[in-house]
């Protein structure tokens, strides 16, 4: 508890004098459940609203406590509100990155997929959770990977960059893309969005 909760009398700390209490009380406190701590600290408090010299000290206790574990109710009110917009606004984040109309993929900095969204992994010829791992230059042609390794590396000193390339599509075809690389928020890796010329 806060010690401010607590405040000092002139028979003592009321606060000390009941933790003291309850170490001797307690026994083996550090082995029990918090049910019972707080079945010996309610054995306490009750010993001392029994005696008259800390009677009106440990009904403020009490009163304090009281107020305390309202304060600790609205708390955790607050943080499973906090917890269901937060998981709310995840799923949205989710929905609009996997239902994006462009093949989209996180890469880290040996050009492996972290990520790819349902569009890309369609661009892959795969299943969605086959992605992770691959290596994306095998879907470029040699030209374009260089091409793309450059994008990467104009993004590395900040920004963004973009160009045409040749992708190496589910079909074995080699359609021009055009190509968005943008560096990832940690400094590790870099977003590629990448787009059919005939969509745009």
């Amino acid at each position: 508890m806060p010690d401010h909760l607590v405040k000092a009398t002139p028979r003592g700390d009321l606060r000390l004098r009941a933790a003291s209490r309850l170490e001797r009380t307690g026994g083996a406190a550090g082995a029990k459940s918090s049910a019972a701590k707080a079945t010996d600290a309610l054995a306490v408090l009750h010993a001392l609203a029994s005696s008259p010299d800390t009677a009106a000290d440990a009904l403020a206790l009490l009163h304090e406590l009281q107020v305390h574990q309202v304060e600790l109710d609205l708390q955790a009110e607050e943080l499973r509100e906090s917890r269901a917009e937060l998981e709310v606004a995840l799923r949205r984040q989710v929905e609009l990155y996997d239902f994006h109309p462009v093949g989209c993929f996180s890469l880290d900095r040996t050009l492996l997929i972290r990520e790819a969204n349902l569009r890309g992994a369609r661009m892959l010829g795969i299943e969605h959770d086959e992605a992770r791992g691959l290596p994306i230059d095998t879907f470029f042609t040699t030209d374009s990977l260089r091409a793309l390794q450059h994008l990467i590396a104009k993004t590395g000193r900040g920004g963004y960059a973009s160009g045409t390339l040749r992708w190496r599509d589910a079909n074995g075809l080699e359609p021009a893309v055009r190509v968005e690389v943008s560096p990832a928020p940690s400094g590790d890796g870099c977003f590629v969005a990448l787009m059919n010329i005939e969509d745009i």
